[in-house]
């Protein structure tokens, strides 16, 4: 019988919490038993098993994450909604280390096809980049390359892995100018480059 109190939404709450503390690679459904003070199958009655619960948690994860961004770029746009949106990029990361990982996991595609959240973070990016008059498969290329520098930063950063004097937020915020300068310069595709333009 499952333990009443215990639900889907609950063990997510409670196995992002973990993350942030041991680490999204070391939470286990036997650590959230332990957490709530129940044996491990009582569990599967709320989640069918761990890449069930680690995909919520990386749903609650993205959901909070977008809420920060949407935020932080409402009102702006260009270069000021880039910038806003990356710092709180950043700011969640460094902050919810945990449920940062979460975030970066392939996930249950089932359970990602119907999240808000998901559809809510698609629709921010692409309108912060939509300003810079990108269109498809320009638009797809420019979020790759902002979430891999975005991504690959928060992750040299968060290790310490950046030891020169330089203080890590200018650096950051120089990385910001340079993608805004890239988005702004942006090499069209081949299509684009073979259309005559017209004179002015």
């Amino acid at each position: 019988m499952a333990r009443a109190g215990l639900s889907a939404d609950r063990l997510a709450a409670a196995a992002a919490d973990l993350a942030d503390e041991v680490g999204f690679d070391n939470v286990s459904l036997s650590a959230l038993a332990r957490h709530f003070g129940v044996k491990d199958a009582s569990l599967y009655s709320h989640v069918r098993n761990l890449r069930d619960l680690r995909t919520r948690v990386a749903l609650l994860a993205g959901g909070e994450m977008i809420d920060r961004i949407a935020a932080a770029v409402a009102g702006r746009a260009g270069k000021d909604a880039l910038a806003a949106f990356a710092d709180a990029y950043r700011e969640y990361a460094l902050q919810h280390p945990g449920r940062y990982a979460a975030t970066q996991i392939r996930a249950d595609q089932a359970l990602v096809a119907d999240s808000p959240a998901m559809r809510r973070t698609a629709e921010i990016t692409y309108g912060v980049l939509r300003a810079y008059d990108l269109e498809e498969p320009d638009l797809t290329d420019a979020v790759r390359l902002l979430r891999s520098t975005f991504h690959g930063y928060c992750a040299l950063e968060s290790t310490g892995a950046f030891g020169a004097a330089r203080d890590v937020r200018q650096s950051w915020e120089r990385a910001v100018e340079a993608l805004h300068v890239a988005l702004v310069n942006w090499p069209r595709g081949e299509q684009a480059r073979r259309t005559p333009q017209s004179s002015p």
